[in-house]
């Protein structure tokens, strides 16, 4: 059974940081590449970061850079995704998401998410 539980979501004062996780189980975690995803009230889901399947390459949101940071350990199947300068604009369910890396397969798992409130 294939799962993604999201973690490490909630309330923070702006100018804090919090680090989220996301544990992979039920399929071959090293084979997909991994992104978070944010949702906003009332707003379209963004894309917020990205890392491949060994984690050579990150691509963040111009709206996130130099104060996210992505990062993954195929050992322990698990991505992070870790928030500094945390802004009131950050605040959102953020969900993890795996792309099969393997060519011509189109498989793709979501998490269910976690809260992240930034305010004071």
């Amino acid at each position: 059974q294939v799962q993604l539980v999201e973690s490490g979501g909630g309330l923070v004062q702006p100018g804090g940081s919090l680090r989220l996780s996301c544990v992979a189980s039920g399929f071959t975690f090293s084979n997909y590449h991994m992104s978070w995803y944010r949702q906003a009230p009332g707003k379209e889901r963004e894309l917020v970061a990205s890392i491949t399947k060994v984690g050579l390459t990150k691509t963040y949101a111009a709206s996130v850079k130099g104060r996210f940071t992505i990062s993954r350990d195929n050992a322990g199947n698990t991505v992070f995704l870790q928030m500094n300068s945390l802004k009131p604009e950050d605040t959102a369910v953020y969900s993890c998401k795996a792309i099969s890396a393997i060519a011509g397969d189109t498989r793709n798992y979501w998490g269910q998410g976690t809260q992240v409130t930034v305010s004071y």
